[in-house]
Parts: C-alpha cells; structure tokens; sequence
C-alpha cells in the first residue's frame, strides 16, 4: 500500500502544461515543469490539502489526466485479452480503468508534504524514438529516495505516460496479473462489472464524506 502511495503521488506530478506555442515540449521538461506547477498549487491550496473532493477532482481533470494515454495503459493492462474484447467492451474498460486510476489520485494528494522530486534528463528507446524513459526520485527527509521512471510515447498531441515504475515495478504489468485473473474467472463483462462497482462504491464514499463536513 505504501508503494502504490508512492506511486499515485508521483503520478499525480505528470499534468499538462498549457504552452503558449505549438513546439512539443521534451517529456523530462513536461514533467519537471508540471512538477512545479502542481506542487505549487497543492502548497497554496489548503482546501486540497484537508481532502476537498470537488477541488481535488478538478485538479486531477485539469493537470493529470491530459498527459496519460488511458487507451494504452488500458490495452497493456488487459493484455492478450484485449484482442478479444470488442469495440464496446474496450471503450467500457478503458472508462472504468481511468475512473479508477482518478479515484485512486484523488486519495492521495493530501499525502504531499512538501517533498522534491528530482527529474532527470529523458533517454529514447534504443529502437523507437517516438518513446522515452524519465527517471525521477521522490525525496523526503528521512527516508530513502523513492525512484519512479515514467514511460512516454510521442504523440501528434505531444508526449503521453502510458506507465509508471516504482522502484522497478511496472504499475501496468501488476494490474495485468489481477486483470488476467478475473478475465479467467468471470470474462471481460466481469472486469468490466468488477471495476464499475469498485468505483461506484468510491464515488459514494467520497460523497459520504463531502456530506459529512
């Protein structure tokens, strides 16, 4: 739980930056100036930082979600099965996926307590050179540095995260592990109905406790 804590609050750093130009901006520079930019409204914002649900949400809308490809991530979660599924049942797994990925961002952005997260300079795949590798440490005084790469590909709208390693773990190739599993129990309507439900009962959570302050 710690690691996915880890992992979500790193995500959470890769946001869209809104340019002012058509240029497409280096994936390490992306990510360093979003970086920035959303550390910089969690400190000013004591509203997030106490857990405001609709402030958090919007956040997440605005800064996070831009910059992932769900479709992909989806795709590499589901693996072969994904060949199988038919154009409803990808577009209905891609949607929960993402539901699921925001309500788990959501959860953790009250953890930010002013650590640094240091980028480094991005590296191209040895054979494809629409991908990148940026490798980052999340630092916090008193603890161990927390490495977390992000893996990118370029797009016509610029550079998009379709996975995200803590550590060396593949955020993606774990949920495939659990996405397998329940595709053999129950096929992918089940996924799909497993995933639906665990967000609805997300949703309700969060405003049981909106309604509650």
């Amino acid at each position: 739980m710690a690691a996915l804590k880890k992992a979500v609050l790193a995500a959470l750093m890769c946001g869209a930056v809104v340019l002012a130009h058509a240029d497409v901006i280096a994936p390490d520079m992306l990510i360093r100036n979003t970086v920035d930019e959303v550390t910089a409204i969690i400190k000013q914002d004591k509203d997030i930082r106490s857990g405001d649900q609709k402030k958090i949400l919007a956040l997440v809308d605005a800064k996070v979600l831009p910059h992932f490809d769900f479709a992909r991530m989806t795709q590499l979660a589901v693996g072969k099965y994904w060949r199988t599924a038919s154009p409803e049942q990808k577009q209905a797994l891609v949607t929960e996926f993402r539901n699921m990925l925001v309500r788990t961002y959501t959860k953790v952005f009250t953890v930010y307590r002013d650590q640094v997260i240091e980028v480094k300079p991005y590296k191209l795949a040895v054979d494809d050179d629409t991908e990148a590798t940026v490798k980052t440490l999340i630092i916090k005084p008193g603890a161990q540095p927390t490495m977390v790469d992000y893996e990118l590909k370029k797009t016509s709208d610029g550079w998009k995260a379709f996975d995200i390693s803590i550590e060396g773990v593949s955020m993606v190739m774990s949920y495939r592990g659990t996405f397998t599993s329940q595709i053999q129990e129950r096929g992918i309507d089940g996924l799909i109905k497993t995933l639906a439900d665990k967000n609805a009962g997300s949703a309700e959570g969060d405003l049981a406790k909106v309604g509650a302050k």
